[in-house]
């Protein structure tokens, strides 16, 4: 025998209590799920709250780590396939030619007809094997920086790209890099700017130098 008593009809609750409460719980799920799982899990931020909270950037690392560990799978992939075929057979060599002359006082000339770079922003980033970092730009819609980096000591992966207003973008990728440079037009209005990670062994030092039409440059990790 059991020593609880069965409780009375008009102690349970009413379907109509029940209903109200289920409502509440899944108002309740749903907004957690807006402000707090998407930005955390996958950098989705359709309120804004996920942002200001500091859960969207945490969610925009996670999705980069995982498209960034499957690219670097990818490889492996290919070469394990690879590795099975039969070779080809070797192509004889192609015969040299002599380079031609260089005219070195008109390359000199050139070299000081083409204008440098006046960099308003440096920036030295050091990352130690497996290390990641990133640095973005505030920029409004159609502004334009440019930009050069290079690494010393080593390649690094990156991923340029930008996120704001609820869009992201990825401008270009790149694996086994030792530097890059050009011209970053803001696809619309927000954050713009790099992350790197050193696949490599040994540590590296990344410098980072930019100009152009941003209101900051910020290192987000």
């Amino acid at each position: 025998m059991y020593n609880s008593e069965t409780p009375l009809r008009a102690e349970l609750p009413t379907s109509k209590q029940l209903t109200r409460s289920t409502v509440i719980a899944a108002v309740c799920a749903v907004a957690l799920l807006a402000t707090v799982v998407l930005p955390a899990e996958y950098g989705i931020d359709p309120t804004g709250a996920g942002r200001l909270l500091g859960l969207t950037e945490m969610g925009e690392i996670k999705t980069r780590l995982a498209k960034e560990a499957q690219a670097d799978a990818a490889p492996a992939a290919a070469d394990a396939a690879a590795s099975t075929t039969s070779m080809p057979p070797a192509a004889s060599p192609a015969p040299t030619t002599k380079p031609a002359p260089v005219n070195e006082a008109a390359a000199a000339a050139a070299e000081k007809a083409t204008p440098a770079v006046k960099w308003r922003d440096e920036m030295s980033i050091t990352l130690s094997p497996g290390e990641g970092s990133e640095v973005k730009m505030r920029m409004i819609e159609g502004e334009r920086a440019s930009f050069a980096w290079s690494v010393q000591g080593g390649v690094v992966n990156f991923d340029a790209h930008g996120d704001g207003e609820g869009r992201s973008i990825s401008y270009e990728k790149g694996r086994s890099v030792p530097a890059d440079e050009g011209d970053l037009v803001a696809a619309f209005t927000g954050n713009h700017g790099w992350f790197w990670r050193n696949r490599g062994d040994d540590k590296v030092t990344l410098v980072l130098r930019t100009s152009g039409d941003y209101s900051d440059l910020k290192r987000m990790k």
